[in-house]
């Protein structure tokens, strides 16, 4: 039997659960709101994290937080086990009818709800919805089962998809602003002319969308749908979205405008490449494309 070194037995799940938050916002303050605890005891975890393992999993400077190597590997392998802890945890809690949580990010396409319905009605399982302002909607983190998620996945990510539908883009723009003034429709080409605020996290809309002759100026980044919506309304440039998310999030100081021959945004299923929880296995099985 192999050796487990000491200070790996002093592992505890707060640790793990830490880094996976991390690991999902790549942004220290928002994974220690998320996870209730102060910024400075979340940092003091990681730490005891990486000396028990004598790996660094998250390189920090001043502007941004990524996963090194050994970081990403263990997200990749950690996520799927936690996500079966939970599950366990919950059915001994709760000793009542499985749960399969299910993430999105700016908002559910209505299309799941046929799908939720009828996979409550073959399973039996009831499903928790859980928002989760990240890449893939907490799916990485163990916050979720199974994900919806718009855009392209983060490339490399540890997951199997499918395509549920696709979704119009529209474009906003702040009321009063003179980009697109009077305009009602507007072609995706001549977008490449304005600047482009983008929401880097959860956005499916970014300058490399255009060709590389003729493609927006990147104005600014948001790090979530709020900021996102509240730097369009500055007047900061101009945002692309999918139509059903801009509907839903109206903002007092933002105007729409119909966009043509903009590419739509497909909407993945994603669930975990290896070690799914069973319910998600079945609810990526039952599931199929709704329409465009």
């Amino acid at each position: 039997m192999d050796h487990v070194p000491a200070a790996v037995d002093g592992v505890e799940l707060r640790h793990l659960r830490g880094f996976l938050a991390l690991a999902d916002e790549l942004n220290f303050t928002h994974a220690a709101d998320r996870l209730g605890v102060g910024q400075p005891a979340l940092t003091r975890s990681l730490r005891a994290l990486e000396s028990a393992l004598g790996v660094r999993l998250l390189e920090r400077t001043t502007r941004r937080v990524t996963l090194t190597d050994a970081g990403r590997r263990l997200r990749d392998d950690l996520a799927p086990l936690i996500t079966r802890v939970d599950a366990t945890l919950r059915a001994a809690a709760n000793n009542g009818p499985a749960l399969l949580r299910l993430g999105f990010t700016a908002l559910l396409p209505e299309a799941c709800a046929r799908l939720n319905a009828e996979f409550e009605a073959a399973t039996g399982a009831g499903i928790r919805l859980v928002r989760r302002d990240a890449a893939l909607a907490g799916l990485t983190s163990g916050a979720c089962d199974i994900a919806v998620v718009r855009g392209e996945l983060p490339p490399g990510a540890a997951v199997r998809s499918r395509v549920l539908l696709h979704e119009p883009r529209t474009a906003v723009v702040a009321r009063g602003s003179a980009e697109l003034a009077g305009r009602r429709v507007v072609d995706w080409a001549d977008l490449a002319d304005l600047p482009l605020v983008v929401n880097t996290v959860t956005g499916t809309t970014h300058p490399d969308l255009w060709p590389a002759t003729r493609r927006p100026r990147l104005a600014c980044t948001a790090d979530n749908l709020d900021e996102w919506l509240e730097a369009v309304a500055a007047g900061h440039g101009v945002g692309v979205a999918p139509a059903p998310v801009t509907r839903r999030h109206a903002h007092p100081g933002l105007r729409h405008v119909r966009l043509k021959n903009a590419p739509p945004v497909a909407v993945h299923l994603a669930i975990p490449a290896r070690d799914a929880h069973p319910l998600a296995e079945r609810y990526f099985d039952r599931s199929s494309p709704c329409g465009a």
